[in-house]
């Protein structure tokens, strides 16, 4: 059950990730991340999402070893960027991401875009760095379904989180059916749409039945509908805000009346054509 910010999922190796965390895409190095990561800890939140492309490695770092929790309490990701994609390119930016963290291993790494040719050479460097306990789960991001088919044709280790765009205007409705046939954990970015859907008039309409705000009302139906989310933002209020959703649920109908707005339209770039 997803009763507060500590609770888990199982991902199929065993290892249990948070279901709701702190995404910083965006957020700039040095004191507004430090800030936000810092107002995400000590509001509960235990799973922080980064990538090497973001430039905010150190400034996650540093909150992370102010913010006095145990690294054994906190779950953190991060992504090889396409530029460093391939076997050994990959390995070298695990440890420079290690290094800028100043972590000594990772809950989480990713392979940031499906980058033609070269996706399954980094799967290979994920997979060692897995066999050598240097990163506890290792996963893709915007993968297609094609994508992950042709993946998982010489992957070793089935990957265990797929993070996507997703929320209701991209409902993802059949990746998501494949990502749990196979055990692939699916993980939101870009909840809100980039904001866009929080002037939505079905969703806004629910939000007042439940006393709540259009964004808790979002991301409480990625949360039912099984989906990880790691919502961004710099603002302390607005960190708090978004995690105040472990005291109600959306019933049945008010699921349903959301998932009939999905128009599979992306804010972000559709992964069969972003430029590399």
């Amino acid at each position: 059950m997803v009763t507060s910010l500590q609770s888990t999922v199982t991902l199929h190796n065993g290892v249990q990730m948070p279901w709701f965390g702190l995404g910083v895409f965006q957020v700039s190095d040095g004191q507004e991340v430090v800030d936000s990561v810092l107002a995400a800890i000590k509001a509960g939140y235990r799973s922080i999402d980064t990538a090497a492309i973001y430039g905010n490695e150190e400034g996650v770092g540093q909150a992370i070893k102010e913010s006095g929790v145990d690294r054994s309490d906190l779950f953190i990701t991060s992504k090889v960027w396409n530029a460093d994609q391939g076997y050994e390119t990959t390995l070298k930016a695990f440890d420079t991401s290690l290094q800028k963290l100043g972590l000594d291993y990772l809950d989480l790494y990713l392979i940031h875009w499906p980058t033609a040719g070269k996706y399954k050479d980094t799967w290979k460097a994920l997979e060692k760095l897995y066999s050598e306990g240097r990163v506890k789960a290792i996963g893709v991001s915007n993968f297609h379904v094609h994508h992950l088919e042709d993946l998982l044709k010489d992957a070793a280790i089935k990957p265990m989180v797929n993070q996507v765009e997703y929320h209701p205007h991209l409902a993802q409705i059949e990746l998501r059916a494949f990502c749990k046939e196979q055990g692939i954990q699916l993980e939101a970015w870009s909840p809100l749409k980039q904001g866009e859907l929080l002037t939505n008039d079905t969703i806004n309409a629910i939000a007042t039945k439940y006393g709540k705000s259009a964004a808790q009302v979002i991301l409480r139906w990625d949360l039912q509908n099984e989906v990880v989310t790691i919502p961004k933002s710099a603002k302390e209020q607005r960190i708090i805000d978004n995690a105040n959703i472990f005291d109600f649920a959306l019933a049945e109908e008010d699921m349903e009346a959301i998932n009939r707005l999905n128009k599979d339209e992306r804010v972000g770039p559709d992964p069969d054509n972003f430029n590399f």
